[in-house]
């Protein structure tokens, strides 16, 4: 058996898939309708939209198949995002690659396979739609611009869900995707009987950077400040780009005492940043913290009011 490579831009490639938040997600419609499609068109008993995470494909939509993920290195839609190509396996059992993936010997029982790439604007390949028999078949030119097509219409649904959620440039939450997950993160907490603490976050300066330096730059730093947040943070904590300069994380079941030790770590990643920096200026920001009290807090724009005023309240006194 051959494991799948890893892409060159891996890094990107799973940062852009964290940030659109819908691994381990609910079924939606939108892809289950594009999923059901392609089993009919193509008659297989398996149609899948697969997420290749780190160490496992999630199925964001599957049909045909109970599973919801697999270890990646026995994939196929590995092997897939790694060209633009569609990867079309007419016999498994026959191809050296795969003849002894337990896929194929134990069930499901693969010995067809056709996989898409699905990419965002980015480049990066995020999994596949795919289609799985248990008998082996041929797979024309005339079927690949048809899984082409259905590839491209998953490419829509996952622009859609970037464009109502994601902050383009930074790939964190935009305001209205931190509220959504952070609304949901809250109920959750409440609950199980946790704590929740937000911090509010305003890079100074940050006029001075476009003005001085330009737009470009000051793009520069938003996109590299979000990924000092995102490399810091936990996957379960929730941050957003909220404003031009503005940023927010939600830290689940913590408290004011445990968030205040990671807000001493992004102080000593942004410092060792600024001791490395050669662009002409350095990064700096104020924050303020709250903590979650259900009866004080209806929402979470209550508890981002409160910390931002807490923000306001450290900048002025600088």
């Amino acid at each position: 058996m051959q494991k799948p490579a890893i892409p060159p831009d891996e890094t990107t490639r799973i940062d852009t898939l964290r940030a659109l938040n819908i691994l381990d997600s609910s079924p939606e419609e939108r892809f289950d309708r594009i999923t059901r499609l392609a089993k009919r068109l193509f008659g297989v008993p398996v149609a899948l939209i697969s997420l290749v995470d780190t160490d496992r494909q999630w199925f964001l939509s599957s049909f045909g198949l109970d599973a919801k993920e697999t270890p990646r290195d026995i994939s196929f839609c590995g092997h897939a995002i790694l060209n633009d190509d569609i990867l079309s396996v007419p016999d498994a059992a026959l191809d050296p690659r795969f003849n002894d993936n337990p896929l194929v010997i134990g069930a499901p029982n693969i010995r067809f396979y056709a996989g898409c790439p699905i990419s965002v604007q980015n480049g990066s390949k995020l999994g596949t739609i795919c289609l799985i028999d248990e008998s082996p078949r041929e797979f024309n030119e005339e079927d690949k611009l048809l899984l082409r097509d259905l590839a491209h219409m998953v490419e829509q649904e996952v622009v859609a869900v970037q464009l109502a959620t994601l902050d383009e440039l930074t790939m964190i939450s935009n305001r209205r995707g931190f509220e959504v997950l952070s609304n949901h993160a809250l109920s959750l907490c409440k609950r199980m009987g946790g704590n929740a603490t937000i911090l509010f976050i305003d890079l100074d300066k940050f006029k001075s950077i476009n003005d001085t330096f330009g737009h470009a730059e000051g793009d520069h730093a938003l996109r590299v400040f979000s990924k000092m947040l995102r490399d810091i943070f936990r996957d379960s904590d929730v941050i957003g780009r909220i404003g031009g300069d503005e940023f927010a994380v939600l830290l689940t079941m913590t408290s004011v005492v445990e968030a205040q030790e990671v807000l001493q770590r992004l102080q000593e990643v942004v410092s060792a940043y600024n001791l490395r920096a050669t662009r002409g200026y350095k990064l700096e920001y104020s924050h303020g913290v709250a903590e979650f009290n259900s009866e004080q807090h209806t929402s979470i724009e209550n508890l981002l009011k409160e910390a931002d005023e807490k923000m306001y309240k450290q900048k002025k006194s600088k």
